[in-house]
Formats: structure tokens, C-alpha cells, sequence
């Protein structure tokens, strides 16, 4: 008999990492496992059977590692949205706010076109400032955001919420309580 687990079942929680206070939510204990990766990106796919998606972006760093597993399985282009100082061509960046400070993500300025349709993916929405940067670029070079998807979602920190604001939807595989 074939043992079943849920997606949450196979994300480790390490307590006071990186400060005290925070549950770091780890997702390399899900990627390790392959039937729980497989089950995690047919998940991630379910909800766009059937839709047009030209590319999917993936948010540094581990939407990479699922950004790319669901673009080859919709076989289309990924698109990798990086940290400011790490792509070669010639990029657009995005500001945003961090909770002490703020950072710049960016993306190649040719890596969407006008019109394609974009599906945004990444591990975990929290506040929800990362993926907005994203959704913002996609935006500028004429992109049309699909949806957002992620594994998993901290409900209390607002995420949801904000990017549901800007008239996005949200897949979210599962849900954890608190920091």
C-alpha cells in the first residue's frame, strides 16, 4: 500500500532561524523527497489546466527550483527573477520594502514580451512584497500575470491579502500559523 501524505507533511520547521522567534519554514526537506516534489508541482499545476501560459517566472531563490520543474511541465520558457547584481544582460529593476530596509529584484529586459501571458512562482508568500516586485516587472514589460502560486502561505503576515488587492489570484498549497 502506497503511504499519502499531504504537501505539509513534508516541509521541516526550524525554530529561531534566522532570529530568534521565527519558524523557518524549509522546503528542501519537500524537494529532497521525490514523490513529494512530483506532488507538490501537479499541485502547483492543477489550477491552470487547459489556460494559456507563455512562461513561467520564478522568484530567487527556490522559485527556481519549482519555477523550472513547472515551466518544463507546461513545456514553455522560465523566466528568472533575481536579486539586483546577479544577471548579466541588460535588466529592469524593482524596488521594495523590506521590514528594516529594502532590496531590488530584477530580470533581463527582454525576457518577456508584450502580451505573453505569465504565471508567477515561488515557495512561500508571507507579506507578499517579493512577489509584488515581480508581478511589477512582469507588468512593465508588457506581461500579463496568469496567477501567483506557491507552496506554502503565512496567513497572519498579509500576503494574500496584498497581492489579491491588485486583482491577482492566489494558489497556495498549504497554510502555516504564525512567523
Amino acid at each position: 500500500m502506497i503511504e499519502t501524505r499531504d504537501i505539509k507533511s513534508y516541509i521541516r520547521t526550524i525554530p529561531d532561524f534566522p532570529h530568534k522567534g521565527i519558524l523557518f519554514r524549509d522546503v528542501t526537506t519537500l524537494f529532497q523527497d521525490a514523490r513529494g516534489f512530483r506532488m507538490a508541482i501537479d499541485q502547483l499545476l492543477h489550477p491552470y489546466a487547459g489556460l494559456q501560459i507563455d512562461r513561467v517566472a520564478g522568484l530567487e531563490a527556490r522559485g527556481f527550483i519549482l519555477g523550472g520543474a513547472v515551466a518544463h511541465q507546461l513545456s514553455v520558457g522560465f523566466v528568472p527573477i533575481r536579486k539586483k547584481g546577479k544577471l548579466p544582460g541588460q535588466t529592469i529593476e524593482q524596488a521594495y520594502a523590506l521590514e528594516y530596509g529594502e532590496a531590488v529584484m530584477e530580470v533581463h529586459g527582454d525576457a518577456i514580451q508584450p502580451g505573453e501571458k505569465v504565471l508567477i512562482v515561488d515557495d512561500l508568500l508571507a507579506t507578499g512584497g517579493t512577489a509584488e516586485a515581480g508581478v511589477k516587472l512582469v507588468e512593465r514589460m508588457g506581461g500579463e500575470i496568469v496567477s501567483t502560486a506557491f507552496i506554502i502561505e503565512l496567513p497572519e503576515l498579509g500576503g494574500r491579502k496584498r497581492l489579491e488587492a491588485l486583482g491577482l489570484h492566489v494558489h497556495c498549497l498549504c497554510n502555516f500559523d504564525g512567523l
